[in-house]
């Protein structure tokens, strides 16, 4: 599984796509999808189901360290700092995706509503999980154009992590109403899980003094820590009512920033978790995307999913820029940036199955959707962007500080 996912993570590559592409196709390559229709006898060795809840439960921990490192990495100073056109994009586009994607809940809810769960959670899932970026991809495709420093990157990253934290507090939400099952639990689960965020909030100086005198003792102790840590968290959620993954992210929000040791430890949990860990994840969500049980018509329903999160996110996000002064060139790339869904999409997309939200045939339609997207980001964006000099790397001599965000915004 590993080394299948790694070794699709340096094909795409080469053709200039994120490794997150790749490691996606080579889960849905050894599931059911190639490897199960091809030969069955050799899926099963390779893949038994002794081994299944293990291998699962693996990609869940990689999950958990995922999800606490991006809200580790998680700029709580620019989301306060956020405003104007940032503010309005992120916005415009949930709220337009928002309305198109419950729209289109509507319609499928008769054909892929899992039996027992009712239409408002079904409907809020579908409209948060359609409208997602997946900020991590976002900052990588930046990064390999050299465009994190340019107002384009500056201007994208904002709005994807302001939408992105809105998106989260109604995904929960969402989770908390299917699996309570009434409006009032559903709130109970929200004001406990908000209990709990205020709560990490309130002992954040705490955090950092006990993580100050930890790494006087060194390194060993604050990894000890770190990952205990994000553990108990996300036990905490998960008894709470929602998924373990909301508490995982929500420590690595609360966790302390600045400190070497913590940042050196929390390489550590990067350098095992994403490359040996989290592929386990991709593998399992393979297993699940069947596409030889599409029945011809669930197709269109599937470009009704692709043709509603590509207008609703890029018509949105391009459009609201478009209404705050930007040139067209310039929306374009913004809607096409915002359009990218990647790994964040995948573990929306796994949280919604696991808590039995969705059913399997419209998880492989929406992986789909997600594949699609994001494979598209990278060949749009060098399209769209051309040789404007907002879009493309700064030389050598100048000065990347002389682009801030708020450069972005005006």
């Amino acid at each position: 599984m590993v080394l299948a996912c790694q070794a699709g993570g340096r094909a795409v590559r080469l053709l200039d796509q994120p490794p997150v592409i790749g490691e996606i196709l080579a889960g849905i390559l050894l599931g059911p999808s190639l490897l199960g229709w091809l030969t069955p006898t050799i899926q099963q060795h390779l893949l038994p189901p002794s081994v299944l809840p293990v291998t699962s439960a693996l990609g869940t921990l990689g999950l958990l360290a995922f999800l606490f490192l991006i809200g580790l990495e998680l700029d709580l100073r620019s989301l306060r700092t956020t405003r104007g056109a940032v503010a309005a994009v992120s916005l415009t586009g949930l709220l337009l995706f928002m309305a198109l994607g419950a729209a289109l809940a509507a319609s499928l809810y008769p054909h892929f509503a899992p039996d027992g769960v009712g239409r408002p959670p079904f409907t809020l899932f579908v409209a948060v999980a359609l409208s997602i970026t997946a900020f991590p991809v976002l900052a990588r495709i930046l990064a390999d154009r050299g465009l994190e420093t340019t107002p384009l990157g500056a201007f994208a990253l904002a709005c994807a992590a302001t939408g992105d934290a809105l998106a989260w507090c109604l995904l929960t939400a969402a989770v908390a109403l299917a699996t309570t099952g009434t409006a009032l639990s559903a709130l109970s689960t929200l004001a406990l899980t908000a209990a709990f965020a205020a709560g990490l909030t309130l002992i954040r100086p705490l955090l950092r003094t006990l993580f100050e005198r930890a790494g006087r003792t060194g390194d060993e102790l604050v990894l000890a820590l770190l990952f205990a840590g994000l553990c108990l968290s996300a036990y905490t959620t998960d008894q709470i009512g929602v998924h373990p993954a909301f508490g995982a992210f929500l420590f690595g929000v609360a966790a302390p920033r600045g400190l070497p040791a913590v940042e050196r430890s929390a390489a550590r949990i990067r350098a095992v978790a994403l490359p040996l860990l989290l592929p386990l994840f991709f593998v399992d969500t393979g297993l699940h995307t069947d596409f030889s049980t599409l029945p011809d018509g669930q197709w269109g329903w599937g470009a009704a999913i692709l043709a509603v999160a590509v207008v609703g996110k890029w018509g949105g996000a391009a459009g609201a820029a478009r209404l705050t002064g930007s040139d067209w060139r310039w929306s374009a790339a913004v809607g096409t940036l915002m359009n990218c869904r990647g790994l964040t999409e995948l573990v929306v997309l796994g949280i919604g199955l696991q808590a039995g939200v969705i059913t399997e045939t419209l998880f492989t339609l929406l992986v789909i959707m997600t594949v699609i997207t994001t494979a598209a980001t990278a060949p749009i964006l060098r399209r769209v962007a051309g040789d404007d000099p907002r879009m493309t790397p700064p030389a050598p001599h100048d000065d990347p500080k002389r682009t801030p965000a708020r450069e972005a915004t005006r």
